[in-house]
């Protein structure tokens, strides 16, 4: 259990009482009374994992609003109270700095970080399109003052790993089995129905694993072209993912990044460039129309938007792979 500052608690105090102590669904409104656990999650993935792992016993908060984009994240002084009060938060560090400051700062409750469960790879190399010279003269001027940090902080640098683990099913159901783990500690009573709830999850996530791993296994080609760097994790069932842009979907790709991808469609054959929900496809469309393809979404699964709200993990990823089968000529 940490601590409040004493300076926030008569805040937090005030902000409790005038929520009611209730529990919040992912759309803000207030869930039916204050009995079951309060969980509250950093953005839509983690969401779905614990919702399905908690079943009844607890309605999940979702930090970031349907239609938001997780990367942006603020945490407002308003909201502070949701993370006091939840007994169990389930994040991922280092994907959501101001997540990351305001559960370390007010979390009383117990943490899930998924970036210490699910293991993390190793995030793909920024300048692949570089020559040896040019990634040469790139890395020796990240060193010089004023460089950096600056445009790190403003690029959503996510250090050295790539977060959007999502995207393997079977990195989701190790998350889920934490899940299940910590629920247990917080409500040990119903330990056996979180265990429960876990492996028909896992059941289904393999299933989807699976499909990805056969629906991939023979195309006509493996190379996709995507709007950002959030589908790395997909290149476990044979693919290379292209990015136009980096691991935050608002970093600018160069001129010289852009004419290699147009090139990289056309010796490839690629017959199809990706957008995605929540964010512009400016990008994508641009690239697509100056090469003569078409363009198609992708969904990260990041979030839930207008378009997608009938719609869960499960649906947007076998959704993802009829369009990677279309776009690559899977047989």
């Amino acid at each position: 259990m940490r601590s409040i500052p004493t300076a926030l608690t008569g805040t937090l105090l005030a902000a409790s009482a005038l929520s009611g102590c209730a529990a919040f669904s992912d759309d803000g409104a207030g869930a039916s009374g204050g009995d079951g656990l309060q969980v509250v999650a950093a953005f839509y993935p983690l969401q779905y994992v614990a919702q399905r792992v908690a079943g009844d016993r607890a309605e999940v908060d979702n930090l970031t609003k349907p239609g938001g984009e997780p990367h942006d994240l603020e945490i407002p002084p308003s909201e502070t109270a949701r993370i006091v009060d939840a007994d169990l938060l389930v994040v991922e560090s280092g994907f959501q700095p101001a997540v990351d400051d305001s559960v370390g700062q007010n979390a009383t409750g117990e943490v899930v970080d998924a970036a210490d469960v699910v293991e993390l790879l190793p995030a793909g190399e920024e300048h692949a399109g570089e020559s040896a010279e040019e990634h040469a003269e790139h890395a020796e001027h990240e060193g010089e003052e004023g460089h950096s940090e600056e445009e790190e902080e403003e690029g959503h640098d996510h250090g050295d790993v790539d977060p959007h683990f999502w995207q393997d099913p079977a990195r989701m159901a190790r998350l889920a089995d934490a899940v299940a783990e910590k629920l247990a500690e917080v409500d040990p009573d119903h330990a056996d129905e979180y265990a429960a709830n876990a492996g028909r999850l896992r059941d289904e996530l393999t299933d989807l694993d699976t499909a990805y791993d056969e629906g991939l296994s023979d195309c006509e080609r493996d190379t996709v072209v995507v709007s950002h760097d959030a589908f790395g994790y997909l290149e476990k069932y044979g693919l290379t993912m292209e990015p136009i842009a980096g691991l935050s979907p608002g970093a600018e790709p160069t001129p010289a990044d852009l004419a290699r991808l147009q090139d990289l469609i056309g010796s490839d054959g690629i017959t199809t460039v990706f957008s995605e929900r929540l964010v512009s496809p400016r990008l994508s469309e641009s690239l697509a129309r100056d090469a003569g393809v078409a363009t198609a979404v992708l969904d990260p699964v990041e979030g839930l938007s207008d378009q997608t709200a009938d719609d869960d993990y499960l649906s947007l990823m076998r959704s993802n792979l009829a369009a990677l089968q279309k776009a690559n000529g899977c047989r």
